[in-house]
């Protein structure tokens, strides 16, 4: 018998209670910082909507090892452990727990609820999160000493990870500083706009959470650009169909998608090649770019410092970074002849695989002990329910 199970036999053995989260925690959005007071580096990050911080300032509002969840955009649902002092935007709810529950374990278990909580995002526009489907999460509230041990052992699958995270984060920086320096030229090679680049640019139509289908049509929705995407993919991981969608609007082999709303400026305007042959659909806030130029040399130039710095000029409305065609038109890339291209894709390709291929190396490696993590987590956190 496991030092957990000898816990449960001797404190909890007919059961454990389950509350309704607002009962064990303080549940409190964030207070909304002016983007345009943000930087790219600081002292704090601001946590808001995203996965990744917003921006960095120099004040906070919340102390480090503080859990959060994501409430309004594409990531809506998102939990997020913050081990740093940071500030807390208007779209994060922050949970600060009572004395009856622990920080990690509550942590813990509202991470095993995560993709119950996106499935809960509402609003055909910019998704999001109501405190109420926060609130009345039900949650098993065993003694402290069991939730220790529980703690304990899913710590120990975490800092695991954490461990080959960073070391794949290191690999990650060092990709894109060789990326940024392999498509760094002399004069010799000249700067184009994308406008003079494209041979049409035009915005997609939308498409809504519930016209999104298993099969049908493929077709593409902005979130997706950067929670699903990498810098080129082949197929579509949804689907919709035509008649439900007025106006649509079709990319085809070659052409770059970008999303044009997002809720930082690290997000705002990613884009990626498409090197598929379906004919697929481009959903609302997404703009999509026509050319006859190399589409992955495109998409990697895109991706670098340089052109980040240029998309990151976007407007904020309702507390959402926005760019447009006319911006993306503005942004300038370095353009040598279509060989060199192909030449520079291949190379950035292989650099690429080696960094991000989930079937071997450390992305693989992190990938198992997180399904590992998982798979105890929901064992351990699952109890028979007090009567």
């Amino acid at each position: 018998m496991s030092r957990l199970d000898e816990l449960i036999a001797e404190l909890c053995p007919d059961g454990v209670e389950c509350k309704a989260l607002e009962t064990v925690c303080h549940i409190k959005k964030g207070i909304q910082f002016n983007k345009s007071d943000m930087k790219d580096e600081g002292s704090f990050p601001v946590i808001n909507g995203g996965i990744n911080p917003s921006g960095y300032i120099e004040q906070y509002n919340q102390d480090e090892n503080t859990i959060t969840i994501s409430q309004g955009g594409a990531s809506a649902g998102y939990v997020n452990w913050i081990a740093v002092k940071f500030w807390a935007g208007a779209h994060c709810y922050v949970l600060k727990p009572l004395d009856s529950i622990l920080n990690r374990y509550l942590f813990h278990f509202i991470k095993s609820q995560e993709f119950k909580l996106q499935e809960c995002q509402y609003g055909a526009g910019i998704p999001a999160l109501a405190k109420s489907t926060v609130a009345t999460i039900s949650i098993p509230v065993p003694p402290l000493p069991v939730q220790r041990e529980i703690v304990r052992i899913l710590d120990n699958f975490t800092e695991l990870t954490a461990e080959l995270t960073a070391e794949l984060t290191a690999r990650k920086k060092q990709y894109e500083y060789y990326r940024d320096e392999l498509l760094t030229f002399g004069d010799d090679i000249p700067m184009v706009k994308l406008g003079n680049i494209a041979t049409d640019i035009f915005r997609g139509s939308g498409i809504k959470r519930n016209e999104v289908t298993v099969e049908g049509v493929p077709c593409i929705r902005y979130g997706e650009i950067y929670t699903s995407y990498e810098i080129s993919f082949t197929n579509c991981i949804s689907h919709t169909n035509e008649d439900v969608v007025k106006n649509p609007k079709w990319f085809q082999h070659g052409d770059i998608i970008f999303t044009i709303t997002g809720e930082s400026v690290e997000e705002i305007a990613k884009s990626i090649a498409y090197l598929g042959h379906e004919k697929c659909m481009a959903g609302g806030d997404t703009v999509v770019l026509k050319h006859n130029q190399e589409p992955r040399y495109i998409s990697y130039a895109l991706s670098t410092r340089r052109a980040q710095e240029q998309k990151s000029k976007g407007k904020v409305k309702s507390k959402v970074v926005h760019s447009s065609v006319p911006a993306l038109k503005e942004i300038k890339i370095p353009l040598p002849d279509y060989k060199t291209q192909k030449r520079i894709a291949d190379i950035l390709d292989n650099f690429h695989n080696l960094i991000n291929d989930i079937s071997s190396g450390l992305p693989a490696e992190i990938a198992a002990r997180q399904k590992q993590y998982e798979y105890y987590r929901d064992k351990l956190l699952t109890f028979k329910e007090l009567t």
